[in-house]
């Protein structure tokens, strides 16, 4: 995909930088005409500070334009030659081995109850399948089992009309509970009561290097495997008969009280690795991992040392450790590109496919927010019923429950299910009191990206926050803001207001194929205009979707 000056990021930073040269280059222009009362020393500090606004301007355009020159190139910054590394040299992890990225766009959302090392295993009493997080699944899927029939793990349970060829398994063993009905018949979830031992359906045994690919698509089909695996553009399950450009996998998570990597892979580097062998005899191009090199150390050597991928290295602040971002730096999806999309634990359930022919989910989900008694990791099951997670919380009636982090996730009850590719709980108070003046007298230590707030010159402290957005809808105005929040040289604004105005050519040519809800989700915590831009975003992926 070509890429084009990001014209509104240049002309935020070279306005930045102009204030700053302008302030510092005035006060020892006024000191000179005041010692000498000439005109002279008048004009010769504006030709300074001329001078100076033409170098920042020079340096702006030419950093601009080596990065585009290197990603269209394939190559990262580390070997891109920025003037600004060659001036003042990148500090570059010295465990990063490979191609590396520096992301300077972003903003890291520190919240209180950030989850500890500890790891409890829960049981859960019941899991559900929800139909609903699959985007684009018919409303009324065909339900293969009855209330009462007893199920083994990795059992099929539905499947979708529209495409019956992909099986969604039951998670757990045991007894189908109840198919509950949502707006207009659709089925909103499907509940199995869990066996205190698990069974298991015992799946074929795969040779990697002798089966077809034909055939390995057959088994993950029936196998429950395939829902594991995303597609982009749209963010659908991926379709069976399409070959990826390439896969992705983000090995790591830079949102609010996300899970720690080394405890979700921790004892699972054999299944993982299968995972990624899997992957890449599904693929004409290459596996793509991303790693973290944000940390003090290299993380696991699980994705450090994995082999058949390739491997590349971020830095910087969230989203950075979105898989959409990291496909935007490594090989951004042009306009008949297809990729797939994995998370850690989803490929350690397709590796356990092929090392122990077993449909296994079990995952590692972080607790995490101020409003739990002990923030900290479980490992429990796909889809576990929230009240088993949350049993010695002491949530009360005035916390919002999220599946998923606070950016992105959903809003839930302790009676319902976590999501299917969900792997965090957050939990914060209700912002039910109205703050006066909350906007208008900003004393208040919150997280903002607005210097109007203190909270944004603490980039280490850990706000409490509640869900209280401090305003409600209004003008959608041009404010600049997204373009330092979202590191794609895309143009976020415009494109909502095409998405809006359902404008498909400039949909398209403003880049909402790369997007996904949490690529944006930032950008709507910061928005002035208080726009819903994930619902807008995937309002206009479908319309995309629908036009083929």
């Amino acid at each position: 995909m070509p890429y084009t000056l990001n014209k509104s990021t240049v002309l935020i930073r070279f306005r930045k930088i102009f204030i700053s040269v302008f302030v510092f280059s005035i006060l020892p222009s006024g000191f000179l005409v005041a010692q000498s009362g000439s005109g002279t020393s008048f004009g010769t500090g504006l030709v300074l500070i001329l001078a100076l606004v033409i170098l920042a301007a020079v340096y702006l355009v030419s950093e601009n334009l080596i990065g585009i020159e290197a990603h269209q190139t394939g190559k990262g910054a580390q070997s891109s030659g920025s003037i600004k590394k060659m001036v003042t040299g990148m500090k570059i992890p010295s465990y990063v081995k490979g191609h590396f990225t520096k992301l300077t766009r972003g903003h890291n959302l520190l919240l209180k109850g950030e989850p500890s090392s500890e790891l409890t295993e829960v049981s859960v009493s019941s899991c559900a399948l929800q139909p609903g997080n699959f985007v684009a699944m018919s409303p009324i899927p065909k339900v293969v089992v009855n209330e009462g029939d007893e199920v083994l793990a990795g059992q099929e349970i539905f499947f979708d009309k529209k495409r019956p060829e992909i099986k969604y398994v039951s998670p757990v063993s045991g007894e189908i509970a109840a198919i509950n009905r949502g707006e207009k018949r659709s089925i909103s979830e499907i509940i199995i009561l869990a066996d205190k031992e698990q069974k298991f359906k015992t799946l074929p045994k795969v040779d990697l290097n002798s089966i077809s690919r034909e055939d390995l698509v057959k088994f993950l089909l029936e196998s429950g495997g395939w829902s594991m695996i995303r597609q982009r553009p749209y963010d659908i399950v991926a379709e069976a008969d399409v070959i990826p450009d390439n896969i992705f996998i983000s090995t790591f998570d830079t949102g609010p009280l996300a899970p720690d990597a080394a405890m979700v892979i921790k004892g699972q580097e054999k299944a993982f690795q299968a995972g990624i062998d899997l992957l890449a005899r599904l693929t004409n191009g290459k596996v793509h991992l991303g790693l973290d090199a944000n940390g003090k150390s290299a993380p696991s050597t699980a994705f450090t040392e994995a082999t058949n991928a390739e491997k590349h290295w971020f830095k910087g602040p969230h989203p950075a450790g979105n898989v959409g971002i990291q496909i935007h730096h490594i090989n951004p999806i042009g306009n008949k590109d297809q990729v797939w999309v994995l998370g850690v634990q989803e490929t350690i359930t397709l590796g356990k496919l092929i090392t122990e022919q077993k449909f296994d989910v079990t995952r590692i989900i972080a607790l995490g927010g101020e409003s739990l008694r002990t923030p900290r990791h479980v490992k429990t099951i796909l889809g576990a019923k929230l009240a088993d997670l949350l049993a010695d919380q002491d949530v009360h009636d005035s916390d919002r429950v999220i599946s998923g982090d606070v950016l992105s996730g959903s809003a839930k009850d302790s009676e319902s299910f976590l999501n299917y590719y969900d792997d965090q709980v957050t939990v914060i108070p209700e912002g039910k009191e109205y703050e006066l003046f909350g906007w208008l007298l900003p004393w208040k230590l919150r997280p903002s990206v607005s210097p109007t707030f203190r909270g944004s010159y603490f980039k280490d402290i850990h706000f409490s926050v509640n869900t209280n957005t401090h305003g409600e809808g209004r003008a959608f105005v041009v404010t600049g803001q997204y373009e330092d929040l979202l590191p794609m040289n895309i143009y976020p604004q415009h494109l909502m207001k095409a998405i809006i105005t359902k404008d498909f050519e400039r949909m398209e040519g403003l880049g909402i194929r790369e997007l996904s809800e949490e690529d944006v989700a930032l950008c709507e915590f910061a928005c002035t205009s208080k726009q819903p831009l994930q619902q807008i975003l995937r309002s206009g992926l479908e319309l995309m979707r629908e036009q083929g």
